[in-house]
């Protein structure tokens, strides 16, 4: 993909014959607009069937009459016709490719202090003991009551220890010996819950029960398993704890993502691969340069399997599974995991699974039990930002997460906060990959105790003592926000979750609020009530029962077609603003 530099120098009256007024909608739903203050337009325009995204920056040169306008227009191919967005402009166009990235992140420490340095402490264990769990499926094994039980080796059993896992939280209980048995499983189970540990024992325990041979150096590695999330912090943080558990054994695991140079994630592999994590884009490009083989691939592991496979990013997943050497859904062992598994994609993930998978629902811990208190605020969108400031500012230094929709907002709430005095930062898909890596440093060191983000680039992250979230902008579907205020009450901990609510954008998601409120024991605000019964729209029509987050679809029978039911879409609007790796 390559960036197109314009600079153009245009009269005031041409860019306003354009059309560009207020805060518009263009393409298929990608937020535009302009603001008069600063002076900066983003706007998404459908062409030739492709999306392309504009951001106009307007600098002032000296006539009143003359501007310089620098525009940045992604998408595939390097010519752009301005004409048929700017049907009035004549211009010059000039293009340049996109940097190439050499970013090379610090050596990770190898010592085992440092390795184990982090581990998750503070757990409530016994706070699961009355969680409810839900397994379906054919002939499901036993579950396990203690980390002795599911038989692991002596030096894996050591890194769970140092790890600071005392028993197996219930996604533990019952994932392990699924996975050990060898089914397919789908997971539902909250971040913070411990499901990047129940894949990852199993995998490991297996491979060094057979004998896996260390993986030597070599142009072509072959792993044993590919474990896959949408976002570089979720992989690298699945990375990390990959390393924890692997300490010490003969098995290799290794990570690549965007944002960091091609060439030394490539020597990475190269020195050897047992389990390869990494988003899909760049396994697709280590795949494509004929580094890695699939052929001995054991296990296909996906985290926040729903955003993998909705309908912006089913196709790359497609493809994934369409690679040369990659062993069919019968031959190899597929596990997903979630925090929501919405029917439609229940739907789309049985093509990657087999028939007798079993599904495993862990009731939430946090978002729909008293574990995290809710509480809305009715706001008008140009009221939130002092009422934000007005929370923080009683807030102190909690570590607070700030939900925003579009990634310029992210920047502007976050230096507006900086403004005020409130040491905060932001990350979104637009942030360079050093400056993401700073960001959740300063996060969590608790140096900037507040922290701007998208929900796609925030999506899975499990960061710990997390007290607050806010959702400043509340998003379009009911999973999105099931998500989100699980960054806090994590591992039966407690944690407060604070939405702004504006009556004209968010109605329609006012009768699953109601729901979801309702459920967890919450108080229910009388006006969100009233504005979910009086035709606020049906956002709340496809809400799970029996207080998980999903059901499995093939109770009753085979899937069905509901499409008389109204249902929601996956959450569309931030996939369109984020760059999803």
């Amino acid at each position: 993909m390559l960036l197109i530099c314009v600079y153009v120098c245009i009269l005031v009256t041409d860019f306003f014959s354009t059309g560009f007024s207020g805060r518009g909608r263009g393409g298929r739903g990608g937020r535009g607009g302009f603001s008069r203050g600063i002076f900066l337009i983003n706007y998404y325009y459908i062409g030739q069937n492709i999306l392309w995204k504009i951001n106009l920056k307007l600098c002032y040169v000296g006539n009143i009459k003359s501007f310089l306008y620098i525009l940045r227009f992604s998408g595939p191919g390097s010519v752009v016709c301005l004409s048929s967005v700017f049907p009035t402009l004549s211009c010059c166009v000039f293009s340049t490719p996109e940097p190439r990235v050499t970013y090379v992140p610090p050596p990770l420490p190898e010592d085992e202090d440092s390795i184990f340095a982090h581990y998750e402490s503070g757990i409530n264990f016994d706070k699961y003991d009355d969680i409810m769990v839900d397994v379906s499926g054919s002939n499901p094994p036993q579950a396990i009551m203690t980390f002795e039980e599911a038989a692991l080796c002596e030096t894996l059993n050591k890194n769970v220890s140092k790890s600071g896992y005392v028993k197996p939280t219930p996604v533990q209980k019952h994932g392990i010996p699924i996975i050990s048995a060898g089914r397919d499983i789908m997971a539902c189970a909250q971040t913070g819950s411990g499901k990047t540990a129940a894949f990852l024992l199993p995998i490991l325990q297996k491979l060094m029960s057979d004998g896996v041979a260390a993986s030597r150096f070599s142009e072509l590695q072959e792993p044993e398993a590919l474990i896959v999330a949408p976002t570089r912090e979720l992989i690298n943080q699945i990375y990390m704890e990959a390393r924890k558990f692997s300490f010490g054994t003969c098995v290799r695991p290794v990570v690549v993502y965007g944002g960091i140079s091609t060439g030394h994630q490539l020597r990475e592999v190269e020195r050897g691969c047992n389990v390869l994590c990494g988003t899909p884009g760049r396994l697709l490009d280590v795949i494509g340069r004929g580094k890695v083989g699939l052929s001995k691939l054991r296990y296909f592991v996906l985290d926040e399997a729903d955003r993998m496979l909705d309908m912006g990013f089913e196709p790359d997943m497609r493809r994934l599974v369409g690679s040369p050497g990659m062993p069919s859904k019968e031959e190899r062992q597929t596990l997903m995991f979630s925090a929501t598994f919405p029917e439609e994609i229940q739907r789309l993930a049985a093509d990657f699974l087999r028939t007798d998978y079993l599904f495993l629902a862990v009731g939430v811990v946090g978002g729909a039990c008293t574990d995290v208190e809710q509480k809305f605020v009715q706001v008008s969108k140009f009221s939130k930002r002092e009422q934000l400031l007005d929370i923080l500012k009683t807030t102190g230094t909690e570590r607070t997460m700030v939900f925003v929709e579009t990634k310029r907002n992210a920047d502007f709430i976050a230096t507006f906060l900086c403004q005020e005095k409130v040491p905060t930062t932001s990350i979104h898909g637009d942030r360079e990959q050093r400056e993401r890596e700073q960001a959740l440093g300063d996060f969590r060191s608790g140096k900037c105790p507040v922290l701007v983000a998208t929900s796609v680039a925030a999506r899975g992250l499990d960061i710990p003592d997390v007290q607050h979230v806010i959702n400043f902008d509340l998003p379009n579907n009911i999973d999105e926000y099931v998500h989100r205020i699980g960054r806090t009450g994590r591992c039966g901990n407690t944690g407060r979750a604070v939405s702004f609510y504006d009556m004209e954008a968010d109605s329609q998601l006012a009768p699953s609020l109601v729901r979801v409120l309702s459920r967890a024991q919450q108080e229910v605000p009388s006006w969100l009530e009233e504005s979910a019964f009086s035709g606020g729209g049906s956002a709340g029509s496809n809400l799970p029962r029996k207080g998980f987050n999903s059901t499995d679809s093939r109770k009753g029978g085979a899937f069905q077609d509901h499409s008389s039911v109204s249902s929601q879409p996956a959450a569309q609007t931030a996939a369109d603003d984020e760059e999803w790796e």
